[in-house]
């Protein structure tokens, strides 16, 4: 059967259990070669009634899930494969309601998985973006929380300038169209440009508004800076943060129209999604991707990351972030 190229093709696809085991074994193991995830050992027999490896040197079985996102999990691939490919690709995200009504879980099983799909979905740390004259990036910040005018009156003069709101920072570099965004503890300026070094290459062209963070941000001659007055404009030739901006717009339809509540503990999650599927509207010649293959950009990465219902949940002490 030919690889999938539609949500209804998908389902059909990996409704065979054979198929979506093989599937996954050859993005796990895609040299052929199965190594335990205990010892390393090659070693092993294969119980195909089961779809379990016994280990010789550890003496122990194992199955694909181990030591993957899937770990522990009572599911089968082909709900697993389901819920990658609709989070991957639909472009406001998906409820865990109708992602339980879809594959026929309950709605705390759904929720649990579509964190567990975006631990995956988690940008790996790389290169830095801009890194040369040529290169021009903007960066912006936005604030994550109610509107004021469905607040109390209390609540609302806490809210009027931002405070106990999430701050979300993002940055687009228009060579490359990539967007990287990170939930930070505040707007300050030591915050957000310890941000800027730590993300942007020396030498690339800054665009921002002017908020107070970014001034100073080319004192070190490491940048060149650039900021637009929203007061009276919003672009000005190349200067503007529009790019970014576009950005926001999807993420906060995202948050406001799907998800309705996010907890602030779990932004960053959220805030990975988005860029994930951000990042992977076009190919680097500007051709639009497929759906598969957003579907198999997202699904390789399933190995070696594990996400626990105690993490998830702070039962296990671990603070916000």
């Amino acid at each position: 059967m030919d690889s999938p190229k539609t949500l209804q093709q998908a389902i059909v696809y990996f409704s065979d259990a054979d198929r979506a085991f093989q599937y996954a074994l050859n993005l796990r193991w895609p040299n052929g070669v199965v190594t335990c995830p205990r010892c390393d050992g090659e070693k092993h027999s294969f119980i195909k009634t089961r779809k379990i490896w016994y280990c010789n040197p550890c003496k122990k079985q194992f199955t694909l899930k181990v030591g993957t996102i899937f770990e522990d999990s009572p599911i089968g691939l082909d709900k697993w494969m389901t819920a990658f490919w609709m989070l991957t690709n639909c472009k406001n995200g998906i409820s865990s309601y109708e992602m339980a009504r879809t594959i026929g879980v309950t709605q705390k099983s759904a929720w649990f998985m579509l964190q567990r799909i975006r631990e995956v979905m988690k940008p790996e740390k790389g290169t830095k973006i801009g890194g040369s004259p040529k290169n021009q990036v903007e960066i912006d910040e936005t604030f994550i929380g109610g509107r004021a005018k469905n607040m109390h009156t209390k609540r609302r003069i806490a809210y009027q300038n931002g405070d106990k709101k999430a701050v979300v920072m993002g940055m687009k570099t228009r060579n490359t169209r990539e967007v990287r965004a990170m939930v930070v503890p505040n707007a300050k300026r030591e915050t957000l440009q310890n941000k800027i070094l730590e993300h942007v290459g020396w030498g690339a062209h800054i665009y921002t508004d002017q908020h107070i963070g970014y001034d100073g941000v080319d004192a070190t001659h490491l940048f060149v800076h650039k900021t637009v007055n929203h007061m009276t404009e919003y672009v000005r030739g190349q200067v503007h943060t529009n790019g970014i901006e576009n950005f926001w717009s999807l993420l906060k339809r995202t948050l406001s129209g799907t998800y309705v509540a996010v907890e602030p503990f779990h932004l960053e999650r959220y805030v990975d999604e988005q860029v994930f599927r951000y990042n992977h509207r076009k190919h680097e010649d500007r051709t639009l991707m497929t759906d598969l293959e957003r579907f198999e950009a997202a699904l390789p990465q399933f190995v070696g990351k594990r996400l626990t219902y105690s993490e998830l949940t702070g039962k296990d002490g671990a603070t916000p972030f």
